[in-house]
């Protein structure tokens, strides 16, 4: 590629690349420069870690447990800049990533089935993390959990999470003081800045203080898309040698001004429009805006017992203009703007979990775990769908939010509550050690009780009400044959709270949506279960997990009211069963080259429906294959400098239930460089990256989070991105 295509600021940094740390007076550097540079390199390096907080059990190595944890730390964070929550966990091969309903909440899809917002934990609790888009500046640790896990951490609030969940982890002071300054760029014009400040006092280093925030401003790489970002965070703890005590209070919004939306066909797939080009409405935006807060205790009431209590908090205000491109010619790109649409929403969240951990024994170990934890949630809405507006895929028209509504619902302006609901579970479990604990025997039970009721859009009276009960076990074994090597196998039910049924829904029998009669309605509980059987390897230069599992839920969609031709019915009309091998690893070969990646295979199958026709097909949404690497290599012939590069492959997935729409395979790289230097005693980063080399223009996602019918929801991947960033830690 020509220099002159180079944005300038990621020009600047690769001319810096090619000056030496100790080429300004023509002299070597001394050993202090040499340490300072080897020091800043490693420290960003890009880690996983093999372990995790899996809710009942505690923080636990993977070794130990029969289940797959992994935590991708603060150092990715870094070293990539990531807008949101999705761009950390395209690092992972087990994760897809597509939007719920057209607007700008991430959706994450793990063994083919979905994990919403409202469903990711914070610091282990369900229903306090900002919704919709997350700051990554403010985490230390993104733990993905691959599996059910309703024993783990209860049932999911948002009814999502049955193949897995992600949960954050604030960060906390670290051992060693931190003042990092960090500058960064992204295509085309969008321009950061962040602050890290970690300190700890007093006696032994007692008391710690962190201190961060995030600010970004522009344009991305898609025309016209427009993002602001300011996220704050504080954490204060305190340690002495049986108690802990923290704190962290956070502070996130987000706008996002023409977002890139959902394309929704149902009679072929339309061609990929060019990788910059932007289809949606000039007048739609969305404005995300959440105060949040965790306290934890954990007090040793003996050597061998921990009680712990940890409790959270979040007031999340958002509005926003939603319009997704419904194309009713896939040749022409000839469509609509179905029914734009404006949402406010509200919610008032709470919650909280303690118990305490007992270890006993010597021959034969025991490590008990009793708890419960409680989480209330107040959502408060409403909606104005306006009328249609021709547009097209192609050629976006030029219009402004229209003035005339087409069906409305509740009061824009002071929402009042719609849905609220409270999950309570109490939980017991016993790890059985033998054989100096090379065999490990989990047993558990969690009695689980969610209670929801659902409120009418038209004066708020209540419209439902149910109070469900279930108790959900959880079975788990671990052998360690030799060193290093784990070899697991589990039992364990997912139980989550219903999906709440959309507003509007595909229409079965023309291009474009209807309004669905029950919207607003939380469908009753469901269960499901999986079984999963796997080996852990633990190397000092590799560690790798190798699991096969299969798991089965219920199936969510809309269908034709009976007796109606204009409106539609949602309800859970069927089943789908997963299966499917994963492969994740983590290795240095060999001394500066590191390696990050691995594959995932799912067979996602319709195994009951009202429509026979449906039997046996795939899952709309959920690719055969998914697989990525992440490369890092030290040049061992220039100091510090790390060359980085990284590749994703998602295979053909059905894009709607009949599948008779199908989206083609995908392959995109990624590439870059980091580069050390020191300033005086103070340590420079400078990174450069392009993502998406080749500018593949591709659909990259037709996964949805409620149903589909014979519609899909088209998500096309994002276009070549330059970015670029200097950190300076002083």
């Amino acid at each position: 590629m020509p220099i002159r295509h180079l944005p300038l600021p990621a020009f600047a940094l690769f001319a810096g690349l090619a000056v030496p740390a100790h080429a300004q007076d023509g002299t070597e550097s001394d050993p202090t420069d040499l340490e300072i540079v080897v020091t800043a390199q490693r420290e960003n390096e890009v880690r996983v870690e093999a372990s995790g907080d899996l809710g009942a059990l505690g923080d636990q190595s993977a070794q130990n447990v029969p289940f797959t944890v992994r935590t991708f730390d603060e150092s990715l964070v870094v070293d990539q800049q990531p807008l949101s929550l999705a761009d950390v966990l395209k690092n992972d091969p087990t994760v897809q990533t597509a939007y719920a309903f057209g607007n700008a909440a991430e959706l994450f899809v793990i063994r083919g089935f979905p994990l919403n917002g409202d469903d990711v934990g914070l610091n282990g609790l369900y229903g306090i993390t900002p919704r919709q888009l997350v700051a990554p500046e403010l985490y230390e640790g993104i733990q993905v959990l691959n599996g059910a896990n309703a024993f783990l951490n209860g049932a999911a609030p948002g009814g999502s999470g049955l193949g897995g969940n992600v949960n954050l982890e604030l960060k906390q002071a670290r051992s060693e003081p931190l003042t990092r300054v960090t500058g960064s760029y992204l295509s085309d014009g969008h321009f950061g800045g962040s602050v890290d400040v970690s300190r700890r006092f007093g006696s032994d280093d007692a008391v710690g203080v962190r201190l961060n925030g995030v600010y970004r401003d522009g344009e991305v790489a898609v025309e016209g898309e427009d993002r602001k970002t300011l996220a704050l965070g504080a954490g204060l703890d305190f340690a002495t040698d049986n108690l802990r005590l923290a704190l962290n209070v956070g502070y996130q919004d987000i706008r996002v001004d023409r977002l890139r939306p959902q394309v929704i066909v149902s009679t072929g797939i339309p061609a990929v429009p060019d990788g910059d080009y932007n289809y949606g409405a000039d007048f739609t935006y969305t404005d995300l805006e959440s105060v949040f807060g965790v306290a934890s205790l954990e007090y040793d009431v003996a050597d061998n017992a921990t009680f712990y209590v940890t409790a959270g908090a979040t007031e999340m205000d958002e509005e926003g203009i939603y319009a997704s491109v419904t194309v009713a010619d896939p040749v022409t790109g000839a469509g609509s703007f179905n029914f734009p649409n404006f949402i406010p929403y509200e919610a008032s969240n709470q919650s909280i979990e303690s118990g305490i951990r007992i270890a006993l024994g010597d021959t034969i170990t025991h490590r008990f775990n009793f708890g419960g934890n409680i989480t209330w949630k107040e959502e408060r809405t409403a909606y104005d769908f306006r009328t249609t507006i021709p547009t097209n895929l192609y050629d976006v028209t030029d219009a402004p939010f229209p003035a005339d509504t087409a069906f409305a619902g509740g009061d824009v302006d002071d929402p009042y509550p719609i849905f609220t609901s409270r999950l309570w579970s109490a939980f017991a479990s016993d790890t059985i050690g033998l054989l100096d604990d090379r065999v490990l025997v989990t047993g558990g039970l969690r009695l689980q009780t969610i209670r929801a009721r659902t409120f009418s859009y038209f004066g708020g009276g209540l419209d439902a009400e149910y109070e469900e009960n279930a108790v959900t076990p959880v079975a788990g074994l671990v052998v360690k044959p030799v060193d290093g090597l784990s070899l697991f196998a589990n039992r364990i039910e997912g139980l989550v709270q219903g999906d709440t049924v959309p507003l509007t829904g595909p229409n079965p029998n023309a291009p474009g949506t209807l309004p669905v009669a029950n919207a607003g309605e939380v469908l009753t509980p469901f269960r499901s279960v999986q079984y999963e059987a796997g080996a852990k390897l633990t190397l000092p230069q590799l560690t790798g997990t190798l699991t096969a599992f299969t798991t089965d839920r219920p199936s969510n969609g809309t269908r034709l009211a009976p007796g109606s031709m204009t409106q539609l019915v949602g309800g859970a009309f069927g089943e789908q069963r997963n299966r499917g091998v994963e492969l994740f690893l983590s290795a240095e070969p060999v001394d500066g080259l590191r390696l990050i990646g691995g594959a995932t295979y799912v067979d996602a199958e319709i195994t009951e429906s009202d429509n026979p026709t449906l039997l046996g097909n795939a899952a709309l949404g959920v690719p055969d294959w998914t697989a990525n690497a992440n490369v890092e290599w030290d040049i061992p012939f220039v100091r510090g400098l790390t060359l980085t590069g990284r590749v994703q492959h998602t295979g053909e997935q059905a894009a709607n239930q009949t599948n008779t729409l199908t989206l083609d395979d995908w392959t995109i790289f990624d590439a870059g460089a980091r580069y050390v230097l020191a300033a005086g005693d103070v340590p420079v980063t400078l990174r450069v990256a392009v993502d998406n080399v080749t500018d593949e223009e591709y659909w990259a996602s037709a996964f949805t989070s409620f149903g589909g019918g014979d519609t899909a929801r088209l998500l096309q991947g994002r276009p070549r991105t330059y970015r670029a960033s200097v950190s300076i830690d002083f």
